[in-house]
């Protein structure tokens, strides 16, 4: 059995599910222009106001005309070019020349293919006899004029900007953005670039949060670090509640002497869990702080990037307004024996590759929660459920692929 195993630990799945009942997305709203909405939340559903395509069109470069001409010499009239159509209507043994995407002319019911004619002068014949409404596209075959192109709570991807785009959207309506502050805690905490001292570790947890929000639709507020001085955290947490959504602490929420992270949020805000059968990230803390909420993730950057990954992501994306599906998971061969011991749900980071139609997985390397380096490494977990003991090799395990949120 874990040896980390305790009365009360939380099971990962009911620890979200508490995260995400109490967190009520957010309801203020703003109409922005669509070259700033990548990543945004559309707080209202999209119609189209009109038709993709706008009009009946070519999918190829050859001929537009009647079907019933189709035997005779046809004589022909004019051109119609994308952007330049064809302004009048074919009438007996007519046709129009006529390229990709322009609008076929009043009249045609076809189009014939460039290889499957011979033209000679103003006149053609066919090689091949076509049906009625080859080759055309019809006007809304793609976005019908009126229906529901995007849903509310919906994350706009470049895709879905480009779509919107084509249907001559400029402005979208979308979710502000969250405000998150978050802060490291610890005296052997160093900032990147300061000179090396004995006994000190730099501060990998705050660029890492830092970075990793940027994916979300945030404006952030970076408030340092901060020593182990009960005064000191105090007012970092008051400073951050007058302003944030949602205040992100690393380090300090363990059992230690002089973690007194939890002490201050107990005393600011009311805590709703610290404790939670998951590994890495035992000592997780969630709650209420003033009129916003926290997340105390611990303080060693394994269990900070997974922590926050599969509890505090959610959390947020639900809070933005974003609806959200459960992560991809697959099914592997385990490429060797992996380690565990039952009583705590595992993410292990892993490599995920496919040779000849079989997916396997290995270790990205030590395991610990301290080596983020075999994080780095990883493109996915490899999640071991809780009552599940050590792996042999080529047992089947459950993996999650890395998003595009701790990439």
């Amino acid at each position: 059995m874990d040896h980390c195993v305790q009365p009360g630990l939380l099971p990962i799945e009911e620890a979200l599910a508490r995260i995400c009942n109490q967190l009520n997305p957010v309801q203020e709203v703003e109409t922005i222009g669509l070259h700033s909405a990548l990543d945004r939340v559309l707080a209202a559903p999209i119609t189209a106001p009109i038709n993709v395509p706008a009009g009946d069109n070519s999918a190829m470069d050859g001929y537009a005309l009647r079907t019933q001409d189709c035997t005779a010499a046809l004589n022909v009239i004019g051109q119609s070019l994308a952007g330049h159509p064809f302004t009048g209507a074919l009438g007996n043994n007519q046709a129009v020349r006529i390229m990709t995407g322009a609008l076929v002319p009043a009249g045609a019911d076809t189009v014939v293919m460039q290889e499957n004619v011979q033209r000679t002068g103003d006149h053609i014949t066919l090689t091949q006899l076509p049906e009625a409404g080859e080759n055309i596209r019809r006007a809304g075959e793609d976005i019908k004029s009126g229906s529901q192109v995007l849903a509310a709570g919906q994350r706009l991807s470049a895709l879905d900007i480009g779509l919107l785009a084509s249907l001559g959207i400029a402005q979208v309506t979308v979710v502000r953005r969250l405000r998150v502050a978050i802060v490291t805690t610890g005296d052997e905490l160093l900032p990147a670039g300061a000179t090396p001292e004995q006994g000190k570790i730099y501060d990998s947890n705050r660029p890492l949060l830092a970075a990793l929000l940027t994916r979300m639709p945030i404006d952030l507020i970076d408030l340092g670090i901060i020593a182990d001085d009960l005064p000191a955290l105090r007012s970092a947490f008051t400073t951050a509640m007058q302003w944030a959504d949602v205040v992100i602490s690393t380090g300090g929420v363990s059992v230690g002497d002089a973690d007194y992270t939890k002490d201050v949020l107990a005393e600011l805000g009311e805590i709703d869990f610290w404790k939670i059968a998951m590994k890495p990230g035992k000592p997780f803390a969630f709650g209420r702080l003033g009129q916003g909420w926290f997340f105390g993730l611990p303080g060693n950057p394994v269990s900070t990037a997974v922590t926050y990954h599969q509890l505090v992501v959610p959390g947020l994306r639900h809070l933005a307004g974003e609806t959200i599906s459960p992560p991809q998971m697959l099914s592997a061969i385990a490429g060797h024996a992996l380690k565990k011991q039952p009583g705590r749900t595992d993410f292990q980071r892993g490599i995920l590759s496919s040779n000849n139609g079989i997916t396997t997985v290995i270790s990205a390397g030590l395991q610990s929660s301290g080596v983020l380096s075999a994080m780095a490494q990883a493109n996915c977990y490899i999640r071991l459920d809780a009552e599940r003991g050590s792996v042999a090799e080529g047992e089947t395990v459950n993996v999650i692929p890395f998003d595009r949120f701790i990439r």
